[in-house]
């Protein structure tokens, strides 16, 4: 990634030297490196408010009960499980984190899901069917609220960074709802197998 950047830079720098407006572009780069910086602020602040309080959901008991109420759908999607694994209570933390728009908290929760989703992987050396029907939900990334985005369109003076709400949720929800469908059909095809190598 850094040798595309570089590469474009470059690209853009020769283009604007051979077009005579070599000025435009440095004034482009000095402007940009400035507005990365406002949105960086920006997402600092809603991030810190956002983390806090998944911080105070979860003291608060708020994260259990939100396991509680998405175990009849849990224990469907993930039937490799025990229904009283932390794995549940991680995934519904992720969920959560995701559903918010905070991509960033939801990948350490949601790596601490995945290693629990380990303990009761079968074959050690491949992933288990819970654990790429949480990687594809994961990726899907459903959202009531994209507060990752709204931060940035915010910070580069985007006058209604609401109006992404809706869309957002049409979108995430199909890719959510799509992502497990095929995760579920794509293991009638991949069967896991065990530490001997056979079908389990």
């Amino acid at each position: 990634m850094n040798y595309i950047f570089y590469f474009l830079i470059v690209i853009s720098i020769i283009a604007g030297a051979i077009n005579g407006k070599l000025a435009d572009v440095v004034n482009a780069i000095l402007s940009g490196a400035e507005l990365s910086v406002k949105v960086a602020f920006s997402l600092i602040g809603i991030m810190a408010f956002w983390l806090g309080m998944m911080k105070i959901a979860k003291e608060c008991g708020l994260i259990e009960i939100i396991s509680k109420l998405i175990k009849p759908i849990t224990k469907r999607i993930f039937n490799e499980i025990p229904e009283d694994s932390p794995a549940i209570g991680d995934i519904a933390m992720s969920f959560t984190a995701n559903a918010f728009g905070l991509a960033n908290a939801a990948t350490p929760i949601g790596i601490k899901a995945m290693e629990e989703l380990q303990h009761h992987n079968k074959d050690k050396s491949s992933a288990s069917n819970s654990m790429c029907i949480f990687l594809a939900m994961s990726t899907a990334g459903f959202q009531l609220v994209p507060a990752t985005v709204i931060a940035v369109l915010i910070g580069i003076g985007y006058k209604n960074p609401t109006s992404i709400i809706a869309p957002t949720l049409l979108v995430t929800t199909i890719a959510f709802t799509c992502a497990i469908i095929m995760a579920k059909i794509f293991q009638k095809f991949w069967k896991p197998q065990d530490n001997n190598g056979g079908d389990s």
